[in-house]
């Protein structure tokens, strides 16, 4: 059984407090302390709470498996309840964590994944664990097949959509700006395919941080998103006005991943120059900042994010 990690570095510590994966969900950050003690009885019933509310089962359950600690209480669990399906589920997200580190055979965290799918086959979180490790790795046909087998059980799976937007953005990296790229279409699909009031919305607005971070990598863009002219073009202003328009009108404030939203949608009204629209969305967020897009393409997100808040908090 592997020992909780040793504590951070005041620093480290207060900058992974701030870029803190569970963002406001009390509930979760509460429950990742009892796990991180042995008490996986916290999480039975944290899960069990969550029932069939598939995009936060989905939040919490790889939330937690990305504590080094969660593998191991996680098989503790199985040991106890060997049909627990959630013991089972984050099992297998734990090892997909930890395949993604290379600290685990990525056939290993496959099986583990399909182990749940059998004990809980209309739940998509074990699909979607075996969708971030070929998105990492797979073919784009695995990636396809694997992202319809999440739809197939939740239609407008948030955490889906945005891995199948980063792995698509990633499609033809070395051929420079191309407005017509398909990762702009899928990201329209999506949204008109998604109902009125979810937050798939502003999906093309993550296809278009995401378009960015591969052209800046690869040398196309400026390391600088703001110096960029990313964001500049007509097609890019007429979707980050359609996805601000649509959050001052949306009344879902629970989705458990609106902060991801939140967080690059205020990215790109930043790199639009859109300071008031941004101050907006930063009052939002208020201590919740997320690593992506803030790290795009190759920065510290949580001084990113800083920096950029305060240009705009300053603007206004």
């Amino acid at each position: 059984m592997s020992p909780p990690p040793p504590p951070l570095g005041r620093g480290r510590k207060r900058a992974a407090q701030a870029l803190d994966a569970a963002l406001d969900d009390a509930e979760l950050v509460a429950t990742r302390a009892s796990l991180a003690q042995g008490r996986w009885q916290a999480a039975r019933s944290l899960l069990v709470q969550t029932g069939d509310d598939w995009d936060r089962r989905g939040h919490r359950v790889t939330v937690l498996a990305l504590e080094s600690y969660s593998a191991a209480w996680s098989r503790d669990w199985l040991l106890a309840e060997p049909d627990s399906a959630d013991a089972a589920v984050l099992l297998a997200l734990s090892l997909v964590q930890r395949a993604l580190l290379g600290k685990e055979k990525i056939a290993k965290a496959q099986k583990a994944c399909r182990d749940a799918v059998a004990l809980a086959p209309a739940d998509p979180t074990p699909w979607l664990g075996l969708l971030m490790l070929a998105c990492a790795g797979g073919t784009d046909e695995e990636t396809e097949q694997l992202f319809d087998e999440v739809r197939s059980r939740h239609a407008d799976h948030h955490h889906g959509h945005h891995l199948m937007v980063a792995r698509l953005a990633e499609r033809r990296a070395t051929a420079g700006p191309d407005p017509l790229h398909e990762v702009y279409d899928f990201a329209n699909w999506a949204a008109e395919q998604a109902p009125a009031d979810s937050p798939l919305a502003i999906l093309p607005v993550i296809a278009h941080a995401e378009r960015y971070r591969v052209l800046a990598l690869a040398g196309h863009e400026p390391a600088d998103p703001v110096a960029s002219g990313h964001w500049s073009g007509r097609r890019a202003r007429q979707v980050m006005k359609a996805a601000f328009d649509w959050w001052l009108e949306w009344e879902q404030e629970g989705h458990p991943r609106r902060l991801v939203d939140l967080n690059f949608l205020a990215h790109a009204k930043v790199c639009e120059g859109r300071g008031a629209e941004a101050t907006a969305l930063f009052h939002r967020i208020g201590e919740h900042p997320t690593t992506a897009p803030w790290s795009y393409p190759d920065r510290d997100p949580l001084s990113a994010f800083r920096a950029a808040r305060d240009r705009a908090l300053g603007s206004v």
